[in-house]
């Protein structure tokens, strides 16, 4: 497999390749061949992000072991992170905000937060605004998927207006999800709201862990420092708590609507 040029430290914060942890990889092999499969289109490092949700338990103490599990079979080629694939049920919200740590990315603060398909609660400024002063920074992951989500852009503006993240499904903007999929990412993209790109990867398969092909279409569409940026940097800093290049982001949209302007 190829790597895309320059996208040799790539960083991928959401992914579901801890074996019996949920919906994703089903075995141990499944999930090593993930890892090497990641490993090999570039990814330096994966988040492990099991789901935390009425159907699916989430034990940090059983994440680390396995996470501690899979990183002794791979070796060195990715470094796999802890993390969590966060479900907004009233008891997850509270624990989280009394342990930020507990479910964010390496205990670092960047929590990976997903809304339901059916529904969006009326009271999410509230939440975000509780999660954000307890020392948490929500990701809401792959708005661009959620079919009431996809409706609600202005809602997603106010959203990172207070501090919210969004991050985008890699494989969305290749249309490998639909076109409504593909089509609310480029709107993201275009307004300025993306802050990551990262595979959701749940087998090797159909939803494989690559980052490779969706950087040289960012590449492509947007220039090679935005790729860098949303598939390194940005995922970079919530690996380590740090605070995302804003001010770098904002040069890059500036960028971005001059050549989208010069397209039509």
């Amino acid at each position: 497999m190829v790597t895309a040029p320059g996208a040799t430290a790539m960083v991928d914060i959401h992914s579901h390749i801890l074996p019996d942890q949920d919906d994703g990889a089903r075995t141990f092999e499944e999930a090593l061949s993930m890892v090497r499969m990641a490993a090999e289109a570039g990814t330096t490092d994966i988040v492990a992000s099991p789901h935390a949700n009425s159907q699916f338990a989430f034990h940090p103490t059983v994440v680390e072991q396995k996470i501690a599990e899979l990183q002794r079979a791979a070796g060195v080629a990715v470094r796999i992170h802890y993390g969590c694939d966060f479900h907004l049920t009233p008891e997850n919200i509270e624990d989280a905000i009394a342990s930020p740590g507990k479910y964010s990315i390496d205990h670092k603060g960047y929590l990976l937060v997903e809304f339901a398909d059916n529904m969006v609660p009326k009271t999410m400024d509230s939440i975000f605004s509780r999660m954000l002063a307890a020392g948490l920074r929500p990701i809401v992951t792959h708005p661009e998927r959620n079919p009431l989500l996809q409706k609600k852009l202005p809602e997603l503006e106010l959203w990172v207006r207070q501090g919210c993240l969004l991050q985008v499904t890699a494989q969305s903007f290749l249309g490998r999800f639909g076109k409504a999929a593909k089509s609310a990412s480029d709107e993201l993209m275009k307004r300025g709201l993306v802050h990551f790109l990262a595979s959701d990867a749940h087998d090797c398969k159909h939803r494989p862990p690559l980052l490779d092909e969706a950087w040289r279409y960012i590449a492509r569409h947007y220039g090679e420092e935005t790729a860098r940026l949303l598939l390194e940097d940005d995922p970079h800093a919530a690996l380590t708590g740090a605070d995302l290049p804003i001010a770098e982001m904002e040069v890059k949209k500036r960028k971005w609507f001059s050549r989208l302007r010069s397209k039509t």
